[in-house]
């Protein structure tokens, strides 16, 4: 692996066998970061990821004044909850490019007293927010678009009689993470929430969020399209709250053993015991020809040196479409991916850029509103592979680099994004 000023090229492996120990859930730790802020008392989160997104999230929550203690060296963070309470009265906070500080800290700032300003990179002025904003709004939240209508930056203006919460409906179509912004602040109002979602994307993080709000005392009902939450409750402190391993990431490196007839081991990651709903990957792997069997600490994958396509609804799972596009061409038979019409207002413009990057180096791929076709095809790192600054297309492809050899990356330090040593950890499999 080689660096060329801000291009990376990647080495082609053979077969290895390696253990993983991939950095924490960026998802699991930004909830709990909110939910410590939340409780009342110190909550010690061990575990946790530090990269762009969590660093976002922790400095939002000093900006709204807040104790938090961060150790990077021991991958802890302590919180000091206030019970409910928002301390700043005024805050200008920058969500960068992460979704989860976005959506979460606009429901979060109902608990607030003041006016703040929520603002994101050029990204994230792209990306839409207008469906939770209505909601919040119909909720009584003064909330307001300081721009472009539906999209960042927005300004709260909380009054002095506390947010009561209500009924209201949401379309999370675009993104769950609208649900999940608005149910982590819900028990605390005092006449709670009943949401009715008429359409949800990914729906795993919801129930990832509903967990974890119970894990933290909370009383949540998810029943069909309704979710009720009393309200009036508090959230109790963790004391210690253990962060799992980042399933999302551990997938570069379980599809890497698989395409490259390798073996990888990953301690902490668990098919039938985590929340993280991107752990469905593997069963993926195991479709196309991979074996993948847990064993004491962990999940181990092993490649056989083949892979056949699959055809399936990836809706569920969306941050995985890249890492499945990647393998792709490398099947023996195409492999359609159906459901993910949303990914398109992610980091990127997904579907798109992973189409063009992938026809840039040989692969047929149709593109379809809300998935991809991808033919086996014989790959050429003809030209460096553009990343569009999104770091899952940055891993996915790095991924098909292995087995090319000689493909570059662009602009691979988007990477940080979630997992800053990423190419570290991709190197040791050589």
């Amino acid at each position: 692996m080689r660096t060329f000023g801000e291009e990376i090229e990647i080495s082609a492996v053979g077969r290895f066998d390696a253990v993983i120990r991939v950095p924490g859930s960026k998802s699991l730790t930004n909830r709990a970061l909110l939910l410590a802020a939340m409780a009342r008392g110190a909550t010690r989160i061990t575990g946790a990821l530090f990269a762009d997104d969590t660093r976002a999230m922790v400095q939002a929550l000093r900006q709204l004044g807040f104790d938090v203690v961060t150790d990077e060296h021991s991958s802890s963070i302590v919180v000091e909850g206030r019970g409910g309470a928002i301390p700043a009265h005024q805050a200008d906070l920058f969500a960068d490019g992460a979704g989860t500080v976005m959506r979460f800290l606009a429901g979060f700032l109902t608990l607030g007293k003041g006016r703040y300003r929520l603002d994101g990179n050029s990204r994230m002025r792209q990306r839409p927010i207008g469906p939770m904003v209505a909601a919040l709004q119909s909720l009584g939240l003064r909330v307001s678009f300081e721009g472009i209508p539906g999209y960042p930056p927005i300004v709260v203006e909380a009054g002095p009689d506390s947010f009561r919460g209500g009924s209201c409906t949401i379309n999370a179509a675009i993104s769950s993470q609208f649900v999940s912004g608005l149910l982590l602040p819900a028990p605390l109002w005092r006449d709670g929430l009943r949401l009715t979602v008429t359409q949800a994307a990914a729906q795993p993080f919801i129930w990832m969020t509903v967990a974890l709000m119970r894990q933290w005392g909370a009383q949540v009902d998810y029943l069909g399209q309704l979710v009720s939450v009393p309200g009036g409750q508090n959230y109790k402190s963790a004391g210690r709250f253990e962060i799992e391993p980042d399933a999302s990431n551990a997938s570069y490196f379980a599809a890497a053993a698989a395409l490259c007839g390798g073996r990888v081991r990953l301690p902490g990651v668990f098919i039938g015991q985590s929340v993280q709903g991107d752990v469905a990957f593997l069963k993926i792997l195991e479709k196309m020809g991979a074996k993948v069997r847990q064993y004491e600490q962990g999940t181990e994958i092993s490649g056989t040196g083949s892979l056949c396509g699959v055809d399936v609804d990836m809706s569920s799972i969306p941050d995985m479409v890249a890492t499945l596009a990647a393998l792709a061409p490398f099947a023996s038979t195409p492999t359609t991916i159906r459901n993910v019409g949303f990914i398109r207002h992610h980091e990127s413009d997904r579907l798109a850029a992973i189409g063009q990057e992938l026809r840039r180096l040989g692969a047929v791929v149709f593109e379809r509103e809300d998935g991809l076709y991808i033919e086996p095809s014989k790959l050429t790192p003809r030209q460096a592979v553009e990343t569009y600054n999104d770091h899952r297309i940055a891993m996915a492809f790095a991924v098909a680099g292995l087995k090319l050899g000689g493909l570059r990356l662009k602009n691979p330090a988007c990477v940080t994004k979630t997992y800053p040593t990423f190419f570290d950890d991709l190197a040791s499999l050589a």
